[in-house]
């Protein structure tokens, strides 16, 4: 299984957020995509995902074409970005049978327990969205898009609220997303973690890709150059 992206190009009005980006992710692996604030890392995912489609350029899996109005293609993509995309106020419990239901998963309720306690939080199902914490509804945003067991995995800065614990659950789920062949592109400023979990890196810098290679070849210390001065010559289109 291979994500592949290419020229991929987004503008918001103006403003060239995406500019020529080729990228790819295979199954079984995690490529990690960092980038100073602005870079246009979230506008790539979304991308990638299906929910933005580009302005020029084209997302195609295993050689076909990617598109997010399919069906299909959504019943196979978990999306965790900033947005928990929760009902406020439902319970736990609820939006997770809500969102089995979209997904058509058949044992709702026996699907949403795993998915809660794969992420330390079986304790919530029965508590209002609207009564928990930052990290608890992030811990459960995680639930919800993993319930349904998709086959490709994106995260637009997933630990952002999450305590040590919620931290350490969500690491070993992404580990066991590689371990059962999943694609998984991560999205996140934490250099340390990004670069233990990945196997591959990019770096986005005012929306071009200035850096993309295997993450044991690269430091945090050699990424933040990257960040600051967009890399030396050669960075761009490197091993893909």
């Amino acid at each position: 299984m291979k994500l592949e992206a290419r020229a991929l190009v987004c503008d918001y009005g103006p403003t060239r957020a995406v500019d020529s980006v080729d990228i790819a992710a295979a199954g079984g692996s995690i490529l990690a995509v960092f980038g100073p604030n602005g870079a246009g890392k979230t506008t790539l995912l979304r991308m990638l995902s299906g929910e933005r489609k580009p302005d020029r350029g084209d997302v195609r899996l295993d050689g076909g074409p990617v598109s997010g109005s399919d069906p299909a293609w959504r019943s196979r993509v978990g999306l965790i970005s900033h947005r928990t995309g929760l009902y406020r106020k439902l319970t736990v419990g609820e939006n997770l049978a809500f969102f089995a239901t979209l997904h058509g998963v058949a044992d709702r309720a026996a699907a949403a327990a795993r998915a809660l306690d794969g992420v330390g939080a079986g304790e919530l199902a029965g508590k209002p969205v609207e009564q928990l914490s930052r990290g608890q509804r992030q811990r459960v945003a995680l639930a919800r898009s993993l319930m349904h067991d998709p086959d490709i995995v994106f995260l637009d800065e997933p630990f952002t609220g999450l305590d040590p614990g919620g931290a350490e659950a969500l690491e070993a789920m992404l580990r066991a997303c590689r371990e059962a062949g999943k694609i998984v592109v991560l999205v996140t400023h934490d250099l340390r973690r990004g670069l233990e979990l990945a196997d591959r890196v990019a770096v986005l810098r005012r929306g071009r890709k200035v850096l993309d290679g295997s993450a044991s070849e690269h430091g945090a210390e050699e990424l933040l150059r990257f960040f600051t001065a967009g890399g030396g010559a050669g960075a761009e289109g490197a091993a893909a």
